[in-house]
């Protein structure tokens, strides 16, 4: 599986990025082919798996790196 994390420098969420980064490598590293961190702006933070849309801020709201990987997990 290959995941990206678009997030938005300017809006500080680069933490938030990295957080959610660690939580997916401790909770299906195993499962992983590629982790990748995508810089963006304009208020992204997405995450994606093999392309698919898994967490979207302007869509889901506010999420917490468990919740996501949980979401991924259900993808795998």
């Amino acid at each position: 599986m290959e995941v990206e994390i678009e997030y938005c420098v300017p809006c500080g969420f680069r933490q938030h990025a990295l957080d959610v980064q660690d939580a997916v490598l401790n909770g299906l590293e195993q499962e992983l082919d590629e982790l990748t961190l995508v810089m963006g702006d304009h208020g992204v933070f997405r995450v994606t798996a093999d392309g698919e849309p898994v967490y979207d801020k302007a869509e889901d709201g506010d999420l917490n790196a468990d919740d996501i990987v949980r979401d991924l997990r259900e993808q795998v």
